[in-house]
C-alpha cells in the first residue's frame, strides 16, 4: 500500500517552504502530495462542511493556493513524486481553462499528475463565481467530456446541455495517456455512481475502516451495474485520525492503494522533521 501526504498552501507558505515540500516529500519517500481547492472562504455561511460534526471547515482558514498552479511549482522542484488535486472544484470552474492547466501540469511533471475531482460543498464559493449550484453534478460530467476531447482528440469539438464548444485544436496534449488518471472524490451515492460509470479512481476521506468497508459495498454494486469491477478503479483513502498499523493494516486488506495522511508545518526544519517521522512510522 502506498503513502502520500495531502497539505494545504497559503500566503502562510512561502515559496521556499512550498519547494521544500516537494523534496522533502519525495526523498523521504511518500508517493505523492495533494493539496486541496477553494478559491474564497467566508467567515460566515450556512453550508455545512460534510466532514466536522459542527459542519464548519477547521481552522477557520481564509485561503488556499489554486493547487494547479501550486503543483506546477512543486512538479519544478521534484523529479518522481506524484502530484494530486484533492480536490478539483470542477463544476464551478471553465472546463477549457482547466483542461489546458491540467495537460500542461501533466506535461511539464512528465506525466506525474493524479486529478482529483469533486463537485464542491460551499454554495457560497459558487454563488460568488456567478456559477449554478444546482445540477452541479451533471455539470461535473460535462465537464469532464469537455476536457476529454481537448487531451484525447486531434481536432476537438463539443456540443451539450451546458457547453457548446466550436472546432478547435489543444495543445500540448498530456503526457500519460489517454489523460491523467481521474479520481473522483466523496462518498454519496451520487458521487460513488460517478466514480462506477467514469472513474479511474475513487478518494474517500476522513474514514474509518468500518466506514470505508460499507463504502466499498456500495461502489461494487453500482460497479456491477455497469459492467465493471473494483479491479477497474483505484482506492485512495484519507483516513479519519492518525491510523495505526493495524489500522492501516485494515485498510491494505480491504484493498486500498493509496493512504493519503496529512503532514503540516511552517518552517523547514519542522517539515523535514515531521516527514522523517511520519516516513519511519509509514513508510519505511
Amino acid at each position: 500500500m502506498k503513502i502520500g501526504v495531502q497539505t494545504g498552501f497559503s500566503g502562510a507558505t512561502s515559496p521556499d517552504l512550498i519547494a521544500d515540500f516537494g523534496r522533502i516529500a519525495e526523498q523521504s519517500g511518500f508517493h505523492s502530495l495533494w493539496v486541496p481547492e477553494h478559491v474564497v472562504f467566508f467567515r460566515e455561511y450556512a453550508s455545512r462542511y460534510p466532514y466536522s460534526p459542527d459542519g464548519r471547515i477547521p481552522g477557520n482558514p481564509d485561503g488556499v493556493m489554486e493547487p494547479l498552479t501550486a503543483l506546477t511549482f512543486v512538479a519544478a522542484c521534484t523529479e518522481r513524486i506524484r502530484l494530486g488535486t484533492g480536490i478539483c472544484l470542477v463544476p464551478q470552474r471553465n472546463p477549457i481553462y482547466t483542461a489546458k492547466q491540467v495537460a500542461d501540469l501533466d506535461y511539464l511533471s512528465k506525466g506525474r499528475l493524479d486529478f482529483g475531482i469533486g463537485v464542491g460543498w460551499l454554495r457560497e464559493e459558487f454563488a460568488a463565481l456567478d456559477v449554478p449550484w444546482e445540477r452541479r453534478g451533471a455539470r461535473t460530467r460535462e465537464c469532464i467530456a469537455v476536457m476529454k476531447t481537448l487531451w484525447c482528440d486531434e481536432v476537438s469539438q463539443f456540443q451539450g446541455e451546458f457547453y457548446d464548444r466550436p472546432v478547435c485544436l489543444h495543445n500540448p496534449k498530456p503526457t500519460q495517456t489517454p489523460h491523467p488518471p481521474l479520481t473522483y472524490g466523496g462518498e454519496s451515492r451520487a458521487a460513488l455512481l460517478r466514480v462506477a460509470e467514469i472513474g479511474q479512481g475513487w478518494f474517500g476521506y476522513n474514514l474509518t475502516p468500518a466506514e470505508l468497508e460499507t463504502h466499498l459495498k456500495s461502489l461494487d454494486a453500482l460497479l456491477g451495474e455497469v459492467g465493471r469491477s473494483r479491479s477497474d478503479v483505484a482506492i485512495h483513502v484519507a483516513p479519519k485520525g492518525h491510523p495505526d498499523a493495524d489500522t492501516r493494516q485494515q485498510f491494505e486488506q480491504l484493498g486500498v492503494e493509496q493512504l493519503i495522511v496529512p503532514l503540516f508545518a511552517r518552517d523547514s526544519d519542522k517539515l523535514r522533521e515531521r516527514a522523517e517521522a511520519l516516513a519511519v512510522e509509514m513508510v519505511k
